[in-house]
């Protein structure tokens, strides 16, 4: 199939992705009622506005959700240092062992790349302690600076008792709320900053269109029979990180963790076949969008033992696109000739505007931060349409951000 290549965003203008938000419309709690947010509904040139718990109303019979059922971990830690100076830990990704789940089993010793705060007060060598109690036993958790990179450190945990790091994690740790909330993590956002169908151990940030989403929804949605699928990405803290290039060329994307069973990779196959595909929030679109480029991939006879898509790979493979039945069933074709049940692999797919969207007619998604990637990714969904979206959520009194307000987006 020949296509247009895509416009490559590089010379994108972040400041041209910019909007005001007043700091008294971000949503600094939950609601009491997770489906009682607001919902904005972009479909046909038209916005209008509902209540969550009304989507199914908005969806057909053998439409696909597709969901990110990463769970966010306890992946900040805080030490303070022999002369009173307190550090603070976000866990990012391990490193040694690299695989998430073998890392999360480690006993006594894991290696991660952390984001430090207040680095400047832990000298090198100096190993940082903790003393934690349980209600079984006490134990101690040590920290030691391995190395400096741009933007993180290496940190090496050891700890004097026989569990697995999970377990260190969920005895020491604290839930990461995003920076924004200016605010430290409480009781109720053990639960409330998780979806409710959190499964996969992982991220550092929620994939917050999820938090909508109630067992009586998914009821609804299942009488409508509207089908589910789930993939998993490890939501990482780049998604957080401000754009503080002029332009998009100078930006890095974050590479996060994926992995999608077959049995989703087939339910999505089936639906772009006669169907929708709506998207979960960014996390799933991104995740899909990366399993296309997959398949494009090979078939254009590039050979991979797993997925990766890099950040500009889809522009300067654009003039390679086929139909998404055709990039998904290749992708099914890989994994049964490699004998797979999972697809595993990284990205930093950033999706921008002159990127076409291949595989999700719709989006859920939550209002994001003026010049994010984010934002970016909602420009490329319905193009400068983003802009009357966000005033009418400014003007009809939306809460943004994490614990904000929804929006369900359609493409032409």
């Amino acid at each position: 199939m020949n296509q247009d290549p895509f416009q490559h965003p590089a010379s994108l203008a972040i400041n041209d992705f910019t909007y005001q938000l007043p700091e008294d419309r971000i949503a600094i709690y939950p609601l009491k009622e997770r489906d009682s947010s607001k919902l904005l509904v972009y479909q046909n040139g038209h916005i209008h506005d509902t209540i969550f718990r009304n989507i199914p109303d908005l969806l057909q019979a053998n439409d696909c959700l597709v969901f990110n059922d990463t769970r966010v971990i306890h992946a900040r830690i805080y030490f303070e240092t022999q002369q009173g100076a307190h550090i603070e830990m976000l866990c990012l990704e391990p490193v040694n062992p690299p695989e998430l789940t073998e890392a999360f089993a480690q006993q006594t010793s894991t290696t991660w790349r952390t984001m430090v705060g207040n680095a400047r007060k832990w000298k090198p060598g100096v190993l940082l302690t903790k003393t934690i109690q349980t209600a079984e036993d006490s134990y101690q958790l040590t920290a030691e600076l391995c190395e400096r990179e741009a933007g993180a450190f290496i940190v090496r945990f050891s700890w004097n008792t026989a569990i697995a790091f999970s377990e260190v994690l969920e005895h020491v740790g604290v839930l990461p709320l995003p920076p924004y909330l200016n605010r430290n993590a409480e009781a109720e956002d053990e639960e409330r900053y998780q979806t409710i169908y959190a499964q996969a151990d992982g991220s550092v940030a929620a994939p917050t269109a999820g938090l909508h989403f109630t067992v009586n929804v998914l009821d609804a949605l299942k009488a409508k029979a509207v089908n589910t699928a789930f993939v998993t990405l490890h939501v990482g803290a780049g998604t957080f990180k401000p754009v503080k290039s002029a332009t998009m060329q100078d930006h890095e994307m974050h590479k996060e963790r994926i992995q999608v069973s077959v049995q989703s990779i087939q339910q999505m196959h089936r639906a772009a076949e006669q169907h929708r595909l709506i998207a979960v929030g960014t996390t799933s679109l991104r995740t899909m969008e990366s399993i296309y480029w997959f398949g494009v991939k090979l078939l254009a006879g590039i050979d991979m033992e797993e997925l990766f898509v890099g950040q500009w790979e889809p522009y300067e493979l654009s003039d390679k696109q086929v139909e998404p039945v055709i990039a998904l069933q290749a992708v099914l074709d890989w994994l049964r000739q490699k004998n797979l049940n999972y697809l595993n692999g990284n990205t930093q797919l950033l999706i921008a505007p002159g990127y076409k969207i291949q595989l999700a007619d719709a989006i859920i998604t939550n209002f994001h931060q003026p010049q994010s990637t984010l934002l970016l990714l909602v420009s490329a969904f319905i193009g400068p349409d983003w802009r009357r979206v966000y005033d009418y959520a400014l003007q009809h009194d939306f809460r943004f951000l994490s614990f904000g307000d929804s929006s369900i987006l359609f493409r032409g």
